[in-house]
């Protein structure tokens, strides 16, 4: 049997979390059941709460731009991409 669930969240971290888990492979419902479950498991959040540095933040967010950007130069192959700077 399932239930359904409605939780509010600020759009630009919904739509945040929708990007990092279907990178995943993962969809939000899969993502949140996976969570729910493991919680379970171990009786409490599954990983340690703490702060993220600024220079940390930066480097995800930097990291996550250069990953939409379509001008980003992609390699389907180690080699391509030693090819690539090596030139």
């Amino acid at each position: 049997m399932k239930s359904t669930i409605t939780i509010s969240m600020d759009s630009k971290l919904k739509k945040e979390a929708e990007e990092l888990f279907s990178d995943l492979g993962l969809d939000f419902t899969t993502a949140v059941n996976v969570f729910v479950q493991k919680s379970i498991r171990c009786q409490g959040l599954p990983f340690t709460v703490r702060r993220l540095s600024d220079e940390t933040l930066a480097a995800i967010r930097e990291g996550r731009r250069i990953a939409r950007d379509p001008n980003t130069p992609r390699f389907k192959t180690m080699e391509a991409l030693i090819k690539d700077l090596n030139s």
